[in-house]
């Protein structure tokens, strides 16, 4: 990582409750805003703002799950300049308002949201092999496909996958809208001592700068492999289920992703199946946030549990 994007990274995930902006944190770096923000970005896959925005919702998060207190303290505690603006970006990046996400955590009756694919639309479908990487136990991995590079309300499809520590697992995400999305995934992998328990580590997706796209009526093939969260991982925001690493994962036989053929096929053949494999694609260098045409949009997990929440 960068070193600029580095300390400035640990500076907002320490002064994130400070009103903060992005000349602040630039200067804590040896580059002007224009050079920072610009590296911040390629390193990152999303601008400053939205980091330090993403960075207030996660701690925001864990006050709202693991505390008493007021909607109103905590919004006030994670840097926001008033509690309605806070409700505003919680609900807008979670998916669901601050309220509703306390009483998930508690398991009164909410649920997580679902993937929002937006009006209809051509759809296909991705589809491979999830991995995770070796020194870690079992872990059950949260996929989707969203149009930034940060896990945010909404996924336009999405699927929990239990992947076991020694070989890989086959994931579908269907019904993907027509168009060019990042595929992205978090998990919490169980420890692979005597004690699964005991250390666990939070993984994410190994390049959120990377893209896959979509093609009507065909299935896009991407593999997955996941890596330990670094620092420079924004928080996953999205309210996810649960994601406790499962004891024992079953096996699904064949990874095999077909599709019929477009074509009709010729007298006396059998009709055809085909898979159509497209490598992961750099996003754009000036805007990671991507929409079904291509164009610009709106814009991980931490070292604690994944139940309800990144």
């Amino acid at each position: 990582m960068d070193a600029a994007v580095e300390k400035a990274v640990a500076y907002m995930r320490e002064r994130f409750g400070d009103p903060l902006t992005v000349t602040d944190i630039a200067r804590r770096t040896p580059l002007g805003r224009f050079d920072f923000s610009r590296v911040f970005q390629e390193e990152t896959g999303t601008s400053p703002r939205r980091f330090l925005e993403a960075v207030r919702i996660h701690e925001a998060k864990k006050l709202i799950e693991g505390t008493s207190s007021a909607i109103a303290e905590i919004s006030a505690a994670v840097g926001f300049p008033s509690a309605d603006a806070f409700t505003r970006s919680f609900t807008a990046l979670v998916g669901m308002s601050p309220g509703r996400f306390r009483r998930l955590c508690r398991d009164e009756g909410e649920v997580p949201p679902g993937p929002e694919p937006g009006p209809h639309a051509p759809r296909g479908s991705v589809a491979g092999t999830v991995r995770l990487p070796p020194g870690h136990g079992n872990a059950r991995v949260f996929l989707g496909a969203f149009a930034t590079a940060v896990v945010q309300y909404p996924a336009v499809a999405s699927a929990v996958v239990d992947v076991p520590c020694d070989r890989p697992s086959c994931y579908t995400l269907r019904d993907v809208p027509e168009g060019r999305w990042h595929l992205l995934a978090v998990a919490v992998a169980a420890g692979a001592g005597h004690d699964p328990r005991a250390v666990r580590t939070p993984l994410v997706a190994g390049d959120r700068a990377t893209t896959v796209t979509v093609t009507a009526g065909e299935v896009t093939s991407a593999a997955v492999r996941l890596r330990p969260a670094l620092p420079s991982d924004p928080p996953a925001l999205l309210a996810l289920p649960g994601l406790e690493p499962p004891a024992v994962v079953v096996p699904h036989p064949g990874c095999a992703a077909t599709t019929p053929a477009t074509t009709a096929p010729a007298q006396g053949r059998a009709s055809v199946t085909r898979l159509r494999a497209v490598p992961a694609e750099p996003a754009p260098a000036r805007d990671r946030a991507v929409t079904p045409g291509g164009g610009p949009g709106r814009q991980g997990p931490e070292g604690d549990s994944l139940r309800h929440r990144s």
